[in-house]
């Protein structure tokens, strides 16, 4: 059974920044489900989509982050024992600020993993590294990713140092 990522956000306004999460689960080979339900404007839809989520064993993470908002990751974990990563963004008049300090401070019980503001793409590779604690093949490519990552400050360090002393 493949695992599978739910990616929510609150609403279309998100798009932008919660897309850049699935170039990093389509480079990992992880399959995700994007959905838009607002903890505030459409509360029964989220609920029993987290329903969904929580008795269908191919999901095992949950990224969810709103604009204006910081409650909907909240309010998914209080409904699931799934984990759930919460991107604060950086819309709002504090320009997320007040996301990160919501997110880091979820009640006892009410647990949410919290990445920097719009970092979508730190979501999806700590949603990967949570699915490779059981699925091997996840592991060896977030190695290679990481790999692949090294090699390119190398040669970028590298070109420096060809560019100075040419």
């Amino acid at each position: 059974m493949e695992s599978t990522v739910a990616i929510i956000m609150g609403s279309s306004s998100d798009l932008p920044i919660m897309e850049k999460a699935e170039s990093i689960l389509d480079e990992l080979g992880i399959f995700y489900k994007k959905n838009i339900f607002s903890a505030h404007r459409t509360p029964e839809e989220l609920s029993a989509f987290i329903k969904e989520v929580d008795f269908n064993p191919s999901y095992k993470v949950i990224i969810a982050g709103a604009g204006m908002s910081a409650a909907l990751a909240g309010v998914i974990a209080s409904h699931t024992i799934k984990p759930v990563i919460g991107v604060p963004l950086s819309g709002g008049k504090y320009h997320g600020f007040e996301a990160v300090l919501s997110l880091s401070e979820m009640p006892p019980g009410i647990p949410v993993l919290t990445v920097g503001i719009d970092a979508v793409k730190n979501a999806a590779l700590a949603a990967a590294s949570i699915i490779a604690l059981e699925d091997k093949e996840v592991a060896e490519k977030i190695s290679a990713f990481r790999l692949s990552q090294k090699m390119k400050v190398l040669a970028d360090n590298q070109a420096l140092f060809d560019q100075k002393y040419m």
